[in-house]
């Protein structure tokens, strides 16, 4: 990475309806903490998926740093980006989750977050890769969920006339008040499993659904992945457990199963005469639908070290 002066130079990237529109404004004070500290910063509005490929090209032939200001799903659609360039990523954290932020022990407060760009170390961290959900292969920071959780937060994205801190815990009763069981079928490094669940999440991060700790254990550094199982149970024993969740106390459950691997093949529908699929999300975004087949199922891999990044 080249540098102007002593310091670093920075290309945010902002998404600025992340947030419900907080991420405009979440970049104003740490760009200008960077400006009055000698840093070059660069800002840009509302990059398309098309224009974000040439945006992070052209911030790498600077040398500069590629700065994601937005959420999770945002983070996301850069890491691949700057991991397949081996350039070196930053978070001004602004979404409704910022569950990779969290992880990564992120401030909130501007001048920290700002101390945090100017002086961090850069590590070396994982990301998943993603096959078989019908598009080409894509890369994702946190988590790969099938089921009641892709469910919600969908649901969360339409619940924009909530406060933030509320749309996750009301997305999640809804999801779980209309949620049909489905039947998975889940390898983990070849070795085959069937369960009846809720969901199934293949974690990189131990945090999603704005501060859930869904995989306590989980580590964006050691090469593994975290598979956490919950298996079909009743709304009502799903609700109450809900809570467990936040602090990662859900694991000590029956009805949860943790799995640990490199490489995890999923396939599964939902429970019933009528079948139908199950959604798949990743980061707070859509990924499609789970594959029916297990001739052809989804694939997720770690990806040891991929990503370079600012913390």
């Amino acid at each position: 990475m080249t540098s102007h002066g002593d310091g670093r130079a920075f290309a945010f990237l902002v998404n600025p309806s992340s947030g419900g529109g907080a991420a405009p404004d979440a970049v104003v004070p740490v760009a200008r903490l960077l400006r009055e500290a000698g840093a070059v910063v660069d800002v840009t509005y509302s990059p398309g998926p098309q224009a974000m490929t040439r945006l992070v090209d052209e911030a790498v032939a600077r040398g500069d740093v590629v700065v994601s200001v937005g959420g999770d799903g945002m983070l996301s659609s850069l890491a691949g980006l700057v991991a397949g360039r081996d350039a070196t990523l930053a978070m001004v954290p602004a979404g409704r989750g910022n569950d990779f932020a969290r992880m990564l022990g992120l401030p909130d407060d501007p001048a920290a977050l700002a101390r945090v760009l100017l002086e961090g170390e850069v590590r070396r961290v994982d990301l998943l890769a993603v096959s078989g959900l019908g598009a080409q292969r894509r890369m994702v920071a946190g988590s790969i969920y099938a089921g009641v959780d892709a469910r919600a937060a969908a649901i969360a994205d339409r619940a924009t006339w909530l406060p933030r801190s509320m749309q996750y815990p009301y997305a999640a009763l809804r999801a779980l008040a209309a949620y049909r069981p489905g039947r998975y079928r889940v390898a983990v490094d070849g070795i085959p499993h069937e369960y009846a669940a809720a969901t199934v999440v293949v974690a990189n991060s131990a945090y999603y659904g704005k501060g859930m700790q869904i995989a306590p254990p989980a580590s964006i550094e050691d090469g593994v992945l975290d598979v956490i199982v919950i298996e079909a149970a009743s709304r009502l024993a799903l609700m109450r457990s809900l809570p467990k969740v936040y602090d990662g106390r859900h694991v000590a459950l029956p009805e949860v199963t943790v799995l640990t691997g490199k490489r995890v093949e999923l396939s599964g529908t939902l429970r019933g005469s009528a079948g139908g699929p199950i959604p798949v999300g990743g980061d707070g975004e859509p990924l499609g639908l789970l594959p029916a087949s297990l001739a052809d199922p989804a694939v997720v891999e770690v990806v040891p070290g991929a990503l370079s990044v600012i913390c």
